[in-house]
């Protein structure tokens, strides 16, 4: 399975994209945390600019998104702009956001400093609410025509034919792990069936958001897709069924005051959880041959790893056979 490989996109060769764009960079290149794709904080002048202003290039890896579905990202952006709800869209450059120079395609956005989400501060929480119901009303209006949907096939049935065509797994454990993993893919399945998707955010985590003073602010659209709107807020869920409850009900309380929320959606989190599991273990599979996976998640090819992940497969599994979460409090 065929890798990407940025060793092309030297210093230089980022310079000359910038300045194709006008741009004339005016520091060094601060890398910022991203796996998938390259992104660049600098400072630049642009145009008759007499001080230069802060921005970041995000260089989009090859072969994952046709230039058709990154542009639907763009314009969704711009969209959620429009209606002002507070995302970073990327700058244009004579009516174009979808930016290239040589093999690459790229975007150029304002740089905008902020502090991470805390999951457990609920005046926080409670304007994350606020935000996802405004989101979702935005993506309610239309579908993606270019970008995929959370899917059985995407997120478990391809996944684990990466995990076993890469043949990654310890000989030891292969039996066990695929056991299990057959088993939850099988349930996950079975309960995975959505009555509404509207256009997400997609990976809506608390590394993806931030706040400057008292607003939060995604910058990032990058997993956007068709999906249930659960999808956007149960990653904010930890600790007991009790804790989580209370979590998604304040957080409801305030999406519902902008965006309806079907409750049987709820029953949709354990098999969302186990698609996140299985799809992020054949992300990293699938990218292994990049060497900064390799320097950023060196415990992926260890035994110890795959073990663990096999203790949580069986975790899943349990909760999946779990009644589902209830914003009825149990007794």
């Amino acid at each position: 399975m065929a890798n990407f490989d940025f060793s092309g996109l030297q210093p230089d060769t980022i310079i000359d994209a910038l300045s194709q764009y006008g741009l004339d960079v005016s520091s060094g290149l601060l890398p910022l945390n991203s796996y998938e794709n390259r992104v660049y904080q600098f400072s630049a002048y642009q145009g008759a600019a007499v001080r230069a202003e802060k921005f970041v290039v995000k260089f989009y890896r090859p072969q994952r998104w046709s230039n058709a579905q990154l542009q639907e990202e763009h314009d969704f952006a711009f969209e959620l702009a429009g209606a002002e709800v507070p995302v970073v869209a990327p700058l244009q450059f004579a009516g174009q956001s979808l930016l290239q120079h040589n093999d690459y395609q790229f975007a150029l956005f304002p740089s905008r400093g902020g502090r991470t989400l805390e999951i457990d501060n609920d005046d926080q929480l409670a304007m994350l609410g606020r935000f996802l119901g405004r989101m979702h009303q935005v993506g309610k209006t239309k579908r993606f025509e270019q970008r995929p949907a959370f899917s059985v096939d995407s997120h478990l049935l391809q996944s684990r034919e990466v995990l076993q065509q890469l043949q990654l797994i310890p000989d030891y454990m292969h039996k066990a792990f695929f056991t299990v993993l057959d088993q939850v893919i099988t349930l996950a399945s079975a309960q995975y069936k959505p009555q509404q998707l509207i256009r997400l955010h997609g990976d809506c985590h608390a590394g993806n958001l931030f706040y400057a003073g008292e607003a939060p602010f995604f910058v990032d659209l990058d997993d956007c897709r068709m999906g249930p709107a659960i999808q956007d807020l149960w990653m904010m869920l930890s600790g007991d069924r009790f804790e989580q409850r209370d979590t998604l009900q304040l957080m409801l309380d305030e999406y519902e005051q902008f965006s309806d929320f079907d409750p049987s959606e709820l029953q949709l989190i354990e098999p969302l959880r186990a698609m996140r599991m299985i799809h992020y273990m054949a992300w990293l599979a699938r990218r292994w041959q990049d060497g900064t996976f390799q320097l950023n998640f060196p415990w992926f090819a260890t035994d110890k790893y795959w073990e663990q992940q096999c203790l949580a497969l069986k975790e899943q599994l349990s909760a999946l056979q779990q009644a589902p979460l209830s914003l009825v409090p149990d007794y």
